[in-house]
């Protein structure tokens, strides 16, 4: 299993530095470099917490409420379970930063890997979203990740094809593929 992807639409990378499996669950700690202006959507997840520590250079942190909180290298927040978030890099030069989620999450590791796998086979628009709703709801759905708001009244289309996809073997084949 590969500690370093690359995502070669966003050009980011994310170095696993310890998986939940290494850790008997305990945590899964990641490492991820950000370029300018990068980052991921709002957000929650129902059974890990999240802390984000700025490693190099600031890091940026969008929480419930609209609440934006920037981080200065070895500063860290914690985002506890079922609150919104997502993270970004509020300035013009790459930036590294790390996230331990506890407990551990096979699963979202897993989703990242899925996730840089289908952006290295061209599945994903330029964006880095991947093309097919199959894949989006399996990575959704194996990843504990929730979509708040009015993106919520989407969840039981997306639990829907995610079952799909699963009862179809789809989610067999991409962790194959992407995660052994």
């Amino acid at each position: 299993m590969k500690r370093k992807i690359i995502n070669p639409i966003i050009k980011d990378t994310i170095t696993f530095i310890q998986t939940s499996d290494e850790r008997k669950s305990k945590i899964s700690e990641l490492e991820l470099t950000l370029m300018p202006k990068g980052g991921n959507f709002s957000h929650y997840h129902k059974t890990f917490t999240e802390t984000f520590t700025a490693i190099d250079g600031a890091l940026g942190l969008k929480l419930h409420g609209n609440k934006i909180k920037i981080l200065q290298p070895n500063e860290a927040y914690s985002v506890p379970p079922n609150q919104v978030h997502s993270f970004f890099n509020p300035g013009n030069k790459e930036i590294r930063f790390n996230i331990k989620i506890t407990p551990g999450h096979k699963g979202f590791e897993n989703s990242l890997r899925i996730l840089y796998g289908l952006a290295q086979d061209g599945l994903t628009d330029k964006k880095s979203i991947p093309k097919s709703l199959s894949h989006v709801a399996i990575i959704g759905s194996i990843s504990d990740s929730y979509l708040p708001g009015v993106m919520k009244l989407l969840s039981p289309i997306f639990n829907l094809l995610a079952k799909k996809a699963k009862q179809s073997g789809l989610e067999e084949k991409l962790i194959d593929k992407y995660c052994n």
